[in-house]
């Protein structure tokens, strides 16, 4: 009974996305499957929006690194410092998840906007992903720290005569790989897929892909943007589907 239910629940949530991509591989989608297959559609597609493929791409590897960067010493701090101000400090970090996206761009916009073309650069939308995705890296490497018994090994290593550098690189990291790739998951697929921020902070400049998505429905075929939709699950879905299994396999 339960896989029955699994099934129809899974059918109702994947069914949608199943027909937009075969809309964007039939000749005439009012016609029917009558009208015939063509991967016409994804070379259009691809002839006008793939630079905002190649965009969202960079950006989520360059927010991936950011958050990388920022979010590990981060937790490992806030992990390291059990008291009221770190607490606080945590929710402050986690805030920009219950802020509306189109909120933080206009702020960003407010006070970057006017310096020099950063309004129009990569680099602003950057900013406002950074901003959204780095809760989710803090949260997942926060939670592998503190179920790693973090101040045991660390005094275990210092033991044995490691320094800092050797305790962190040496013992914390590889015991948290598994957070961090959960982490690196979310903020990778977060990245590629965030809309609400994006629409507001991008430029004809700086489009990346879940906008060239919205505007290819919005001004071109059904087809076009079905295709754009069967783009999207190829670029997006084995890349995250092979970090959540190398995640697992790390974790166990």
């Amino acid at each position: 009974m339960s896989a029955v239910l699994t099934a129809i629940v899974a059918l109702f949530l994947i069914g949608p996305v199943l027909l937009s991509a075969l809309a964007g591989v039939t000749a005439n989608w009012f016609l029917g499957a009558s009208a015939g297959l063509t991967l016409a559609w994804v070379v259009k597609v691809w002839d006008l929006y793939a630079h905002t493929i190649g965009l969202s791409l960079w950006l989520a590897l360059c927010c991936l690194v950011c958050t990388l960067l920022l979010g590990v010493p981060a937790a490992y701090a806030l992990a390291r410092t059990p008291s009221r101000l770190a607490r606080l400090l945590e929710e402050l970090l986690t805030l920009p998840v219950a802020v509306p996206g189109i909120a933080t761009a206009l702020g960003l916009i407010l006070v970057w906007g006017a310096v020099g073309d950063f309004r129009i650069h990569w680099t602003f939308l950057l900013i406002g992903h950074v901003l959204f995705t780095l809760p989710f890296m803090l949260r997942a490497v926060l939670a592998a720290l503190r179920g790693a018994e973090l101040e045991v090994l660390e005094e275990a290593a210092r033991a044995c005569g490691a320094n800092f550098r050797q305790r962190f690189l040496g013992v914390v990291l590889p015991n948290i790989r598994g957070g961090i790739l959960a982490g690196a998951l979310m903020v990778t697929a977060l990245s590629i897929g965030e809309f609400n921020m994006t629409l507001l902070l991008s430029t004809p400049h700086t489009m990346t892909l879940p906008v060239g998505l919205a505007d290819s429905y919005a001004s071109m075929r059904l087809e076009v943007g079905s295709a754009f939709t069967l783009v999207f699950l190829v670029l997006l879905v084995p890349p995250l589907v092979a970090m959540q299994a190398l995640s697992e396999r790390l974790g166990r």
